[in-house]
């Protein structure tokens, strides 16, 4: 798989990255910035002065840079065993793990210098820059992504989900009701993790005014915001039979 290849095939390549073409391209150059901020090029993995100039002897798979920018971000939408993102590139499961130490810090400098990083510390949440008229809403939730079970019994029991009913990982963001902008992403935590246990231990701080959606997930979680609103069921109604009369 390569950028060229995934390139020409539109629906396909947002279902890998979770990215258009155009977004991609929009978050190319700040990720080949980050790139020579974070390994200058005359510097050496080690951060020694170079003897020669990069760029002699084989080049790897992965020498372009919207190859590796690609090749990132496939592992983060689709979440793959190392052993099948090698596949997918042509590259070994030490490449893999290589490539992927040496990249996701690049990413995640170039989405801060963008300003689309989600912030990461509860209490620096307050101080966001102010959203703008009528964004005061936002909508925390959880979410789980599976994860390989844990061969120790004690963190099969914390990893394991009864809502999904499998082992996972799980974090908690907020999302702007406004744009659907992530304004924070919690620390990961085990799947049994309640969606309120994370939220009281982020130690959350919210802009002034905010409206907090939450769902059931959260029942009891009453931060001091302006206003919290939790969805709630509907009463099941008295059963009829086909002619509309009560059971």
């Amino acid at each position: 798989m390569t950028y060229h290849t995934l390139s020409t095939q539109a629906r396909p390549f947002l279902a890998m990255t979770g990215l258009t073409l155009a977004e991609f391209r929009d978050l190319l150059p700040a990720f080949e910035a980050a790139y020579v901020r974070t390994y200058p090029p005359d510097r050496t993995a080690d951060g020694q002065a170079r003897q020669r100039w990069p760029g002699a002897g084989r080049h790897s798979v992965l020498s372009r840079s919207e190859d590796q920018l690609l090749f990132v971000l496939v592992y983060l939408k689709t979440y793959p065993l190392q052993v099948v993102l090698g596949q997918l590139f042509g590259i070994s499961t030490s490449q893999v793990n290589h490539w992927l130490q040496h990249l996701l810090p690049v990413l995640r400098s170039a989405l801060d210098d963008l300003g689309v990083a989600p912030e990461r510390d509860g209490a620096r949440l307050a101080r966001s820059p102010a959203p703008p008229a009528g964004g005061g809403a936002v909508i925390i939730d959880g979410t789980e992504r599976r994860r390989q079970r844990p061969k120790n019994a004690e963190k099969q029991a914390r990893h394991y989900s009864g809502k999904k009913k499998t082992h996972t990982d799980k974090n908690v963001l907020l999302a702007s009701a406004a744009d659907d902008h992530v304004l924070f992403l919690s620390g990961t935590y085990p799947g049994a993790t309640s969606d309120k246990r994370i939220a009281d231990e982020e130690q959350l701080r919210y802009p002034p005014g905010t409206t907090l959606y939450k769902d059931a997930g959260f029942q009891g979680y009453e931060p001091p915001v302006q206003q919290t609103c939790q969805a709630k069921k509907k009463a099941t109604g008295a059963r009829t039979d086909h002619r509309g009369e009560g059971r």
